[in-house]
């Protein structure tokens, strides 16, 4: 029994790294493109008992419901290391077994790759950490039983989590994964996401803005 958990800020002031390629409102249109894409990649995978989103804007709530989401509303934005805080105790309480945390801007993440991250974890305490294609941030976490590896987000967390999970004996398995590694978050992601097509509705959307 695994529970998904995924943290969203705001849409006010998202993405603004690229605000060099894309207009206030097309970097909204993304974080809700992405937004489907993640969500909708999660919700066909079979070994997934839960979809939770944390959140506090009603338009990131609204979609996520559409696809069977549970809403865990923030009372601020306080970030995303807080917002996964909070799921991390709602589901203590409810005595869930694992968590699954995943980044909100990795539009490529493949059913497979979120499977191969379920069949990695061992028997509890253990985690399965997926970092980003730098190496630097942690885009997905696995994490048996829930709080059992402190989550702090933001470079260089995977490292930082690395470490911590092998202090605490959590049995640990570090998976490279070019979906889940990919998230987009400056003009550089972008050029490289769209070097691959793919049947996204983040491909389609930056498809229309692309630069020759």
């Amino acid at each position: 029994m695994t529970t998904a958990v995924v943290p969203f800020k705001n849409l006010n002031g998202a993405k603004e790294r690229l605000s060099d390629r894309l207009e206030k409102d097309e970097r909204q249109t993304l974080v809700l493109a992405m937004l489907e894409d993640v969500l909708g990649t999660l919700s066909r995978v079979k070994g997934l008992s839960g979809l939770m989103v944390v959140t506090r804007e009603p338009r990131i709530a609204d979609r996520a419901i559409a696809f069977g989401a549970e809403i865990l509303e923030e009372p601020a934005n306080d970030g995303h290391t807080a917002a996964v805080a909070r799921a991390v105790r709602a589901l203590e309480t409810r005595r869930v077994p694992a968590m699954l945390c995943v980044a909100g801007d990795i539009p490529g993440a493949t059913e497979n790759e979120i499977a191969a991250m379920l069949g990695a974890l061992g028997p509890p305490p253990s985690v399965v950490l997926v970092p980003s294609r730098d190496e630097r941030g942690t885009n997905a976490v696995l994490v048996s039983p829930p709080g059992g590896l402190p989550l702090r987000f933001g470079e260089p967390s995977f490292m930082s989590h690395l470490t911590r999970a092998k202090e605490l004996g959590l049995r640990t398995e570090v998976l490279h994964l070019p979906g889940l590694g990919l998230d987009i978050d400056n003009p550089e992601d972008l050029d490289v996401f769209l070097e691959t097509p793919s049947n996204t509705a983040t491909y389609r959307l930056l498809g229309r803005h692309r630069h020759p």
